[in-house]
């Protein structure tokens, strides 16, 4: 089976309901998928998809359970609810220094940012940074098509691990900026009668 055009979930279509076809599909992928990627997966029409997202939805919303359908822009996933960030501290501890936390912010802020770029914010310990953040599998590294640096960007274990949605980290740094005080106009010089 090619992985990459999976073929669809016909052979259950009698024995599991459409929603629970998603959530098993949400679960399996580990990431956020489109209503055309869900479709595909699933053998239906983006409208039946729809209609079964709302179904789980709703059904994870009157359950008491630990895990969410969150739609982010267009795409949905299967994540651990808000709000449960001390349980996974205490069963994945993260163990980061400071330094390589910032690094990551970094990174998780820009969403995708050269490797000579961070660099150049963060200094030249964040090669340091870079390597321990690889090991610990937070980010991941592509070469760049043109050039020799390296494209870095945030990888699955980032997101299970933190459920941070990247998609507010941005507006929420540009309502900080916002709230702050305009910086001051210096006042005009007199001009000599």
């Amino acid at each position: 089976m090619d992985r990459e055009s999976p073929e669809p979930l016909l052979e259950h279509r009698d024995s599991l309901s459409l929603p629970a076809r998603l959530e098993a599909i949400l679960y399996l992928k580990g990431r956020a998928l489109t209503l055309g990627e869900l479709a595909e997966i699933a053998g239906v029409s983006r409208d039946e998809v729809e209609l079964g997202l709302i179904t789980l939805m709703a059904d994870y919303a009157h359950r008491d359970t630990a895990l969410e359908v969150r739609q982010e822009g267009q795409r949905y996933s299967l994540q651990l609810r808000d709000g449960l960030g001390d349980l996974v501290q205490n069963l994945l501890p993260v163990d980061l220094s400071t330094a390589a936390l910032r690094t990551l912010a970094t990174i998780a802020l820009k969403k995708r940012i050269l490797q000579s770029e961070l660099v150049d914010l963060r200094g030249s310990s964040a090669y340091d940074h870079i390597k321990e953040l690889l090991a610990q599998n937070f980010i991941e590294r592509k070469r760049q098509s043109e050039g020799r640096s390296f494209w870095l960007s945030l990888s699955e274990k980032f997101h299970r691990t933190f459920s941070v949605k990247t998609d507010d980290l941005v507006p929420r740094r540009q309502a900080t900026a916002a709230s702050e005080p305009p910086a001051a106009e210096p006042e005009p010089e007199p001009q000599a009668a």
